[in-house]
């Protein structure tokens, strides 16, 4: 059998208080999730473990069945993988995103939430290549966003951030929080001071001031982590895996495990991605595969505006359908199908939380229990409570693919 592992990223939350306690899995009309859950096994899952306030990578590679605290150092390198940067063992890779500084204070993070920075990361990558002896790749993602890697020797990321995190503040400069780590931060803040002498007058810039925009002259860098050595999801399960996704730290996750990125053109990270092209491209491709990890994100975009009503058209308008798509395509002998969330995003906080998140399993051989909603009480199923590391492990089993522990 094969498994389609489906995750709506925060689409967990917090009872809201305008639902009249509800939260908007119980407020939402979403009879297909409800389906798989009425003819499932439910229970409740912990991304890393209780009480423990996951972010998206590390809960996803503890979805997938690895101990984030065994690799996980930064967020930097799977960002940068996302974008499209080949990375290595050893690399040194950090968040990227191109702000606005005026006065010597960063007026605006996201640039004005410019679109498109393929121009500019063009310029910085033709004047800066290496800096003392150290090889620096640069590239843009999606928005605002880019990647960096540092390949050589020497290299810690031990390191502060230049990011203020909040506007009005001046960009800080990059420390060492080790004695190693000196030589990094040096070149990193060579690195921006370099950068900075290429977008001050950049033909872009001076076409966005024209029209209004604010120009993005500056950048900022964070989540410095080294590319972590794990076993792919070949070497780990014998499985070839595909991954559906539209946003690239979870492409930068899957690059890392081993999974192949499958694109489709019409989806986005945000409330508005077609999400039922991404289950129609499930559909084409799950014969591939033995796994499919399909990443569906605006729901998490609506709690961090902390929009709870935009969160349920999402999951009715959005995510049902695409579930209809899967319900009435797959049948349960052939693959196992989960849903679960990474993490819960309280839509009234804004913010992740350390709360458990639903999960159903769905086959042929599953032990049916009483839920009969995907929601938050999913915890009254058969599964019980259990950690993101240990999904792979009951999924795998359940599609035949294991082998016996002992004699």
């Amino acid at each position: 059998m094969k498994v389609l592992l489906t995750v709506l990223d925060g689409i967990s939350d917090r009872p809201i208080k305008k639902f009249d306690e509800k939260t908007p899995l119980k407020k939402s009309d979403t009879p297909n999730l409800d389906h798989l859950a009425r003819s499932g096994v439910n229970g409740i899952l912990d991304p890393i473990s209780p009480g423990i306030r996951a972010g998206s990578d590390t809960a996803h590679l503890s979805l997938l069945g690895y101990e984030p605290r065994d690799i996980y150092t930064g967020r930097g390198p799977l960002e940068a993988s996302g974008a499209g940067i080949k990375v290595k063992k050893g690399d040194l890779g950090l968040r990227c995103n191109f702000a606005t500084k005026e006065n010597n204070e960063v007026v605006d993070r996201r640039a004005g939430r410019i679109s498109n920075t393929s121009e500019l990361v063009k310029s910085i990558n033709e004047e800066i290549s290496e800096i003392e002896g150290v090889k620096v790749f640069f590239k843009e993602s999606t928005g605002h966003r880019a990647g960096l890697v540092l390949r050589g020797k020497n290299l810690s990321n031990k390191i502060t951030d230049s990011d203020p995190k909040k506007p009005h503040k001046e960009p800080k400069k990059i420390k060492p929080l080790e004695k190693e780590a000196k030589k990094t931060a040096t070149i990193l803040n060579q690195f921006i001071s370099e950068t900075e002498k290429i977008l001050k007058d950049h033909p872009l810039n001076e076409k966005r001031e024209k029209r209004g925009d604010l120009p993005a002259n500056t950048v900022l860098l964070r989540g410095a982590g080294k590319v972590p050595e794990i076993d792919n999801i070949k070497t780990k399960y014998g499985i070839k895996g595909g991954l559906i996704t539209a946003t690239g730290l979870i492409k930068g996750i899957g690059k890392i495990c081993g999974l192949d990125i499958i694109e489709v053109p019409d989806a986005s990270g945000s409330v508005d991605s077609d999400i039922v092209a991404k289950a129609e491209k499930t559909l084409e491709v799950i014969d591939d595969y033995d796994f499919i990890l399909l990443h569906i994100k605006g729901g998490d975009e609506a709690s961090h505006d902390g929009d709870p009503e935009k969160k349920v058209k999402f999951l009715e308008e959005k995510i049902d359908p695409a579930m209809k798509k899967i319900v009435n395509n797959l049948d349960n002998e052939n693959v196992v199908k989960a849903v679960t969330a990474d993490h819960t995003t309280s839509s009234e906080l804004k913010d992740h939380t350390g709360d458990p998140v639903p999960l159903t399993i769905n086959s042929s051989n599953v032990r049916k229990d009483e839920v009969t909603k995907f929601s938050e009480e999913t915890y009254k199923g058969g599964i019980n409570r259990i950690k993101g590391r240990n999904l792979m492990p009951i999924l795998l089993d359940l599609a035949n693919r294991t082998e016996k522990y002992g004699a």
